[in-house]
């Protein structure tokens, strides 16, 4: 049986997820000029990418007892480019510290298909992590 601090993270990695996906969502819509044409896909795949996320962690979150959130965290995207990039790397960033510490807590649970969910996401969150810091080095 998973703890009540596993289940409350794990709605937590809910939230987040549903957040940047939204968040990422918009911006591809707002983004406007030249560099809007090079990375407007990218942006579109990732908010995908993090509602497939939001998607594994419910039906793990489910499995164990808990009950998905439907409320995502509070969405930033930003007018500007360089904000709205700035929003998602704290984003990414954010992710990985808590799906680390989510991973923690799995491994001292016994609870290794949680951790193997998380090693895999969190392994797509660096991905993003690099995508958006990359943007702000142009």
């Amino acid at each position: 049986m998973a703890s009540a601090k596993l289940l409350d993270m794990l709605n937590q990695a809910i939230a987040r997820e549903m957040q940047v996906s939204i968040q990422y969502m918009w911006q591809h819509v707002q983004w406007k000029g030249v560099e809007h044409f090079a990375v407007s896909e990218e942006f579109k795949k990732i908010a995908v990418t993090e509602m497939k996320h939001a998607e594994k962690i419910a039906e793990r979150l489910w499995y164990l007892g808990g009950k998905p959130t439907i409320k995502p965290s509070p969405i930033e995207v930003g007018d500007k480019l360089g904000e709205m990039i700035n929003f998602d790397v704290k984003a990414e960033l954010e992710a990985i510290s808590m799906y680390k510490e989510i991973m923690d807590i799995a491994l001292k649970e016994g609870d290794a298909a949680t951790r193997e969910i998380f090693e895999e996401i969190e392994e797509e969150e660096e991905e993003h992590h690099d995508f958006f810091t990359s943007l702000l080095e142009k």
